[in-house]
C-alpha cells in the first residue's frame, strides 16, 4: 500500500499503516508480520553469576519483558548461558534469550547452539575497529569482505541448524575503519555495514534475521532506519526491526529520548521490537516501553488525513530546518521557544514563577533566569497581579489588556478570518484545516504567528502533512506546537508528547512548543518536558547532555552510581555532552560525538577522553570523577554552578 504521500521508506504518511516484515520466530515468539511489538530488555548482571542473571530475568519477564538478552563477551559466558537457560527453564519461564556479542565469532557459535537468538555487531564482529585513517582500494575493500564472509558463515550455519535467530544490530559509534573511510560515521555508512552481513545471509539462504540502527543521536538513528527500509524495499527485502536508541541515559531524559526516536519510527509503521535503553534497573526499562507500544493499539482506525503534494516534502534522510520568517522572536534562525501555558493556572505572586525558573530577588529588585526558563506565558483571559520581566512574553486572548512590552494575543481561525485590524497576533489552528479562504489570509500576513494544534489521533502524521501544505501554498510563518493532555498522567504526557512532536522537530519542522494538562500535570514537569523533547532533537540545547549505556554485565563499575555522581557535579553545564560508558565495548565509539568520556577499562579502573582521544588512562574510580572535572575545566567548558536555587 503505497499511496502519493509515501516517504519511500513506509507505506503511508498520512494513513497509519505497519510495513509488513517477514515473520521471525524466535523461540516462541513471533516477531514482524503484523505480529505485536514486541517488548525486550538487558540484564545488567555478571553472566558468569547464574543465579544473579536468572533472579534478574525474572523481575524483567514479570514486568512484561518478552526477550531477554544477555552479553557473552567470551566464550565461558556463552557457555554459561545453558546454565541460565536450565534454571529459568525449570522456574518455570520459557521466555526467550538473547546472546549479545561484540568481537567474538567464537562465543557467538557457542551461544548459537543454546539460545533462541543471537545479536552481533557488524562493526567489530569480524572488522577490529582502531579508529585508524585507511585508504582501501576496491581490491583490499573486496578482500575485507571475503575475510567477513568466512568467519560469518559458519554463524550462518549453526543458527540455521539449530533454529536461532540472528539480530545484526548496527551502532553509529562502532562502524569499522572499512565502513568509515568509504562512507564516514553517516547513516548511509550505517546501512552499508548491516547491508554487507545480509547480502552474505541471503547468499547462503539464510532469512531469520532481525536489523537494528542504534545511535545515540535520534536524528541520526531515524534517518539511519529510514535508509534501511528504502534500501530494503529498493532490493525486495522486508526483514523485522528492533528499534532503540542507544546509551539514552536515565530519568526523564533517557525516556524523552528513546521515545522521540523510538515513535518517530513507530508513527510512520516501522518496527516489529523494541527495547529503551535506560541506565536503570532493567525492569524499569518495560513499563514505558509498553506505554510508548500502547499509543499505536488499534491506531489504523483514525479519520482521514488530507493528502498533500509530496513535491513539497522535506527530504526525510538529510536534516534541513523549514525555512520562515522572524515574527518577534520566533521563526527564522532563532532556536524553537517555549511557551507555558497558565491560562488555567493563576499568577498570584512572583513564587509562581519559581516553578518555571523565573527567580525574583527581592532585595535587588531583579530576576535571576534559569537555563530552562520559557520564553512566552500563555494566560489566556487571566490578570497579571505581579511585574514579569520584560524578557518574558506574554500571550492573551483577545480583549485582555495586560500591559507588556512584549505581548500578544491569541485568536481562533474564526476570529483570525472575520477580524481586519488584528495585529502582531498568533493564531490557534487545528491541523486538519484546509479553508482557501485561511490560507490566502494567513499567506498574506507577515506578523503571525500559527499555534497549530491536532485533532486527529494519528496526530504527528496530521501536523506532519499540515506543515507541507504550508509549503505547498507558500506560506513561511513560525509554527508553534500546541498539544493538549486530557486527563493523561504525567508519565504518558511525557512519552506521547515526545513521541508525537519529537518526530516533527526531527524532521526540521517547528518554531516552539507549548504543552498543556491541567489535571495531573505541575507547569515545571510540562516545562522540562518541553525542553527535554527540544534537547533530544537537538533543536535547542539547554543543558548537560549523557550519554550513558544502559549497563550489562560488561559493567566494570557501578553504572547508576557514577552517573548519579557527574550528573551530581555537572548537570549546569549548558550544552556540554558527556559520555559515561561501562565498558570498551560501549567506549569512544558509542560515545558518538561527547565533548568528554568516562569509559570503564578495568575493574574499578577508568579511561578519560576528550572526544575520542584517549586523555587518561587506568585512572582509579575513587578520584575518576574529580579527574573528569579537571579535563573539562583544562578544556575550557567549565563554568562555576549558579549559586541560587531557582526551584
Amino acid at each position: 500500500m503505497h499511496d502519493n504521500s509515501s516517504g519511500k521508506f513506509c507505506n503511508s504518511l498520512i494513513q497509519y499503516s505497519r510495513w509488513q516484515t517477514r515473520v521471525v520466530k524466535v523461540g516462541n515468539v513471533l516477531i514482524g508480520g503484523g505480529n505485536p511489538i514486541v517488548i525486550q530488555s538487558m540484564t545488567t548482571t555478571d553472566t558468569m553469576d547464574t543465579l544473579a542473571t536468572v533472579e534478574q530475568s525474572i523481575r524483567m519477564i514479570e514486568a512484561g519483558c518478552q526477550l531477554v538478552r544477555i552479553t557473552a563477551p567470551s566464550i565461558k559466558e556463552a557457555k554459561n548461558l545453558e546454565n541460565i537457560k536450565n534454571e529459568l527453564r525449570k522456574r518455570g519461564y520459557d521466555t526467550p534469550l538473547v546472546a549479545d556479542i561484540h568481537f567474538t565469532p567464537n562465543a557467538a557459535e557457542v551461544a548459537a547452539r543454546i539460545v533462541e537468538k543471537v545479536r552481533i555487531n557488524p562493526g567489530n564482529y569480524i572488522d577490529k575497529k582502531k579508529g585508524e585513517d585507511l585508504v582501501y582500494t576496491d581490491e583490499s575493500y573486496n578482500q575485507e569482505l571475503e575475510k567477513i564472509r568466512k568467519k560469518f558463515i559458519p554463524l550462518i550455519n549453526i543458527c540455521k541448524e539449530y533454529g536461532t535467530a540472528l539480530r545484526i544490530g548496527t551502532n553509529h559509534g562502532s562502524l569499522s575503519d572499512r565502513i568509515m573511510s568509504r562512507y564516514g560515521d553517516t547513516p548511509l555508512g550505517m546501512t552499508e555495514s548491516a547491508m554487507e552481513f545480509l547480502r552474505i545471509a541471503q547468499e547462503e539462504n539464510f532469512h531469520n534475521i532481525i536489523l537494528s540502527m542504534k545511535a545515540s543521536n535520534p536524528k541520526v538513528m531515524v534517518e539511519a532506519y529510514r535508509l534501511l527500509v528504502k534500501t530494503m524495499m529498493e532490493n525486495d527485502m522486508n526483514y523485522p526491526l528492533h528499534l532503540g536508541v542507544t546509551e539514552a541515559g536515565d530519568g526523564e531524559d533517557g525516556r524523552i529520548k528513546s521515545a522521540v526516536g523510538i515513535g518517530a519510527l513507530l508513527e510512520d509503521g516501522l518496527g516489529d521490537t523494541i527495547r529503551v535503553s535506560l541506565t536503570e534497573d532493567p525492569e524499569n526499562e518495560i513499563p514505558v516501553a509498553k506505554t510508548i507500544v500502547e499509543k499505536y493499539i488499534d491506531r489504523e482506525n483514525h479519520k482521514i488525513i488530507q493528502p498533500f503534494n509530496p513535491d513539497f516534502a522535506p527530504d526525510f534522510f538529510e536534516f534541513k530546518r523549514r525555512d520562515s520568517i522572524v515574527v518577534n522572536d520566533l521563526g527564522g534562525d532563532n532556536v524553537p521557544r517555549v511557551i507555558a501555558d497558565f491560562s488555567e493556572t493563576p499568577i498570584q505572586s512572583h513564587k509562581d514563577l519559581r516553578k518555571i525558573g523565573y527567580h525574583y530577588i527581592e532585595q535587588l529588585d531583579k530576576w535571576s533566569i534559569g537555563d530552562m526558563a520559557p520564553d512566552y506565558i500563555f494566560i489566556g483571559d487571566q490578570k497579571l497581579h505581579i511585574d514579569l520581566p520584560v524578557s518574558l512574553g506574554v500571550i492573551t486572548y483577545p480583549g485582555n489588556e495586560v500591559k507588556h512590552l512584549k505581548r500578544m494575543t491569541l485568536v481562533s481561525e474564526s476570529e483570525f478570518v472575520n477580524t481586519t485590524d488584528l495585529n502582531n497576533c498568533c493564531v490557534s489552528v487545528n491541523a486538519s484545516e484546509n479553508s482557501p479562504v485561511f490560507f490566502a489570509k494567513i499567506k498574506a500576513s507577515k506578523n503571525t504567528i500559527l499555534f497549530l494544534r491536532p485533532i486527529n489521533d494519528h496526530a504527528m502524521a496530521e501536523m506532519r502533512a499540515y506543515m507541507i501544505r504550508l509549503n505547498e501554498h507558500g506560506i513561511n510563518l513560525p509554527v508553534v506546537f500546541h498539544q493538549n493532555f486530557r486527563s493523561l498522567s504525567i508519565d504518558a504526557v511525557q512519552l506521547f508528547s515526545s513521541s508525537t512532536l519529537g518526530p516533527l522537530f526531527l524532521d526540521g519542522f517547528g518554531d516552539g512548543i507549548m504543552l498543556s494538562q491541567f489535571e495531573n500535570c505541575h507547569q515545571k514537569e510540562l516545562n522540562s518536558i518541553a525542553f527535554g523533547i527540544l534537547q533530544a532533537c537537538r533543536a535547542r540545547i539547554s543543558k548537560t547532555e549523557y550519554i550513558a549505556c544502559p549497563s550489562c554485565g560488561r559493567t566494570l563499575f557501578d553504572l547508576q552510581e557514577t552517573t548519579a555522581l557527574i550528573r551530581k557535579r555537572t548537570s549546569h553545564l549548558k550544552g556540554v555532552k558527556i559520555g559515561i560508558m561501562g565498558c570498551i565495548v560501549n567506549g569512544p565509539g558509542e560515545m558518538a560525538d561527547a565533548d568528554f568520556g568516562y569509559v570503564g577499562s578495568g575493574v574499578d579502573k577508568i579511561t578519560l577522553y576528550k572526544g575520542r582521544e584517549v586523555i587518561k588512562r587506568n585512572v582509579s574510580s575513587v578520584n575518576a570523577v574529580d579527574e573528569l572535572v579537571q579535563l573539562i575545566k583544562d578544556n575550557g567548558k567549565w563554568v562555576e554552578p549558579n549559586s541560587l536555587n531557582l526551584n
